[in-house]
């Protein structure tokens, strides 16, 4: 069983890179992270130390309840960048500051290929891709340019909690939207037309993902659903 981290390593886990997962912290820190199995030293220099999935899930756990957590427990960090699914109540700033963010995480999404895929390539998602599977397709269709759903085109939660899946009613209104699935490896994607859902296929496609259209049965709406490529 992985023992849990002192409030020390908890701060170094809460402080990585929120989409490579690349650490910081002294070597004895990194070093029982390790131990831990909540990091692993890359083998190729600079032999930066990521998380690994287990350190993954750790970060973005809240801290436990109780004395001890209020004192030791460090906040989780604000500021942290999320893709665009479509829908926010709030979206983000679409401004340059936006766009510059948007690459910078694409960018590091792709080192982080680079890092962790076994051969090296960045042509096909990564490890931290196939469980974040809504954020990583998302992330790359806001980097390839195109406009997620707002808030007025029926909200995060439309049609259950598959929304934007296959029984998630009508399209997207003003631009796409990226939701979980029943399938543990897929995710469905709306929009609010063809042309919409083609254009969205070929960024994931070029992205590394087989994307798919199809028609759901009771409201006749087409959707994407798309997963990451194996080979």
């Amino acid at each position: 069983m992985t023992r849990p981290p002192t409030a020390a390593q908890r701060r170094v886990i809460d402080t990585a890179d929120p989409v490579t997962g690349r650490l910081r912290g002294t070597e004895s820190q990194l070093a029982a992270l390790v131990e831990r199995g909540l990091a692993f030293r890359h083998p190729r220099a600079p032999h930066d130390h990521f998380l690994t999935p287990a350190g993954h899930r750790i970060r973005e756990a809240e801290p436990e309840a109780g004395p001890a957590a209020a004192v030791d427990a460090p906040r989780a960090p604000t500021g942290v960048f999320t893709a665009r699914v479509g829908g926010e109540e709030q979206p983000p700033d679409g401004g340059p500051s936006r766009m510059r963010e948007v690459r910078s995480a694409w960018q590091g999404l792709l080192e982080l290929r680079r890092m962790t895929n076994p051969d090296g390539a960045v042509d096909r998602p990564c490890g931290w891709e196939r469980t974040h599977l809504v954020q990583a397709a998302a992330l790359a269709l806001e980097a390839a340019g195109h406009r997620p759903a707002g808030p007025d085109a029926g909200g995060p939660d439309a049609g259950g909690p598959d929304a934007g899946g296959p029984d998630a009613g009508g399209p997207a209104s003003d631009g796409y939207r990226v939701r979980a699935t029943p399938q543990p490896d897929a995710v469905a994607v709306r929009g609010p037309d063809d042309g919409t859902l083609g254009a969205c296929a070929m960024t994931l496609e070029k992205a590394g993902w087989q994307a798919g259209e199809h028609t759901d049965p009771r409201s006749r709406t087409r959707y994407l659903l798309a997963s990451p490529r194996r080979v």
